[in-house]
């Protein structure tokens, strides 16, 4: 492999952490304001939660050089 390629997947791996995070987050978001979930609404927050910390994981971790 080239040198370069480390820079572009360390942007491809934030950039998806940054787009998981997103959908984490409207995943609780609509979770949370959905009435008809019902008894439902633990579990899917739990999920939302879920996702929300793979994403910021992805954010937060830097990938070996």
């Amino acid at each position: 492999m080239s040198e370069g390629d480390t820079f572009w997947v360390s942007l491809a791996e934030k950039f998806l952490g940054l787009l998981i995070t997103v959908v984490g987050a409207l995943f609780l978001y609509f979770t949370l304001t959905s009435p008809a979930l019902g008894g439902f609404a633990g579990l899917f927050s739990f999920l939302g939660v879920v996702v929300l910390l793979i994403g910021l994981f992805l954010l937060i971790v830097k990938p070996p050089e």
